[in-house]
């Protein structure tokens, strides 16, 4: 039953794309974006990938969307008709897809416990991740812990992608702010809506607890600092939407921002640095207790903290910039 499951969603997943791909109106567009990242996330939940699933769904289907909104306010409403043929382009595509389908011909049949992947370093962590940090997740501590420097990696990538943005961006509106009816910085927010005012003054309290839950609770189960502040972001962003965004910048200012956006990568590079004033290598949590162990659950407490204060400063700073855009 699963597996017919699985081939129904990707059946509209197929459709879904062919429907973004093909749509002249770019609001339908990005509902259709908003679609497919939700689908996608269910497809990660039946592939038990439930923290791969939970960033889709808060990051594609919630942030995402509300960017490419943000995006659509300072743009035109349809798409430009192609001054070119786009036969070359399908034939590109064409071959990429024989390539991907061929390519997918020699992967192992779906859950075969021999296959490779399995067989490499997955054993050696799903021995090792009870003795040395000893905590029900093997995801949080291959993340955040044996694969640190990845991890490290990762939230500059994030912090590196925020600042760019805010580069570009700035805050000078964009040519078409006046004249486009996607606007979404409306000073006065959508309070004169009674429905989303209702259900989003509801929604936010739980979805900024359910964030601090993923938070904190990501060494026993699916969660951590990048699905959290996603979390938290899109619950900030819903208030911006529902109260105004000069009231959102309220209860977090832009200099605040910036602060989050810089203050998180720090943290988990001092974590890091740490490790080596203790007399042992970088981002090695053991030592920063007496308890080995203790001392590994402790950095990545932290360490996820530090993950989770850069991706809400980030998200919530890239839509305050596209917001800026529409104003005068």
């Amino acid at each position: 039953m699963t597996v017919i499951f699985g081939f129904f969603l990707l059946t509209l997943l197929l459709i879904t794309a062919v429907a973004i791909v093909q749509s002249q109106n770019l609001f339908v567009s990005v509902m259709l974006s908003g679609m497919f990242s939700l689908l996608l996330a269910v497809n990660f939940f039946l592939l038990d990938a439930a923290d791969v699933a939970l960033t889709e769904a808060a990051v594609g289907a919630g942030i995402s969307t509300v960017l490419l909104l943000s995006a659509l306010a300072i743009t035109a409403k349809h798409e430009k008709a192609p001054s070119s043929s786009r036969v070359g382009a399908l034939i590109i595509v064409i071959i990429a897809t024989l390539v991907l389908i061929y390519a997918t011909l020699g992967n192992p049949q779906f859950a075969d416990p021999n296959a490779p992947v399995h067989q490499h370093v997955a054993p050696w962590y799903l021995d090792k991740t009870a003795e040395a940090i000893d905590i029900p997740n093997v995801v949080t501590a291959v993340l955040g812990s044996f694969r640190g420097y990845d991890t490290l990696g990762e939230v500059f990538v994030v912090f590196t992608a925020g600042i760019g943005v805010l580069f570009l961006l700035g805050t000078q509106p964009g040519p078409f702010a006046q004249s486009n009816p996607f606007k979404l910085t409306d000073p006065k927010g959508l309070r004169h809506y009674l429905i989303p005012r209702v259900v989003g003054r509801m929604l936010i309290p739980f979805i900024l607890l359910f964030g601090l839950y993923v938070q904190f609770h990501g060494e026993y189960g699916p969660g951590g600092g990048f699905q959290a502040g996603a979390l938290i972001a899109a619950a900030i962003i819903l208030f911006a939407l529902l109260e105004g965004e000069n009231s959102a910048l309220k209860v977090i200012p832009r200099s605040v921002l910036i602060g989050l956006i810089a203050g998180g990568a720090l943290l988990y590079g001092v974590v890091g640095l740490f490790g080596i004033f203790l007399g042992s290598n970088f981002l090695d949590y053991s030592v920063l207790s007496s308890n080995p162990v203790k001392g590994q659950q402790m950095g990545l407490l932290i360490i996820e903290a530090g993950v989770g204060i850069t991706v809400t400063g980030v998200l919530l700073s890239i839509f305050h910039a596209f917001a800026a855009r529409g104003k005068f």
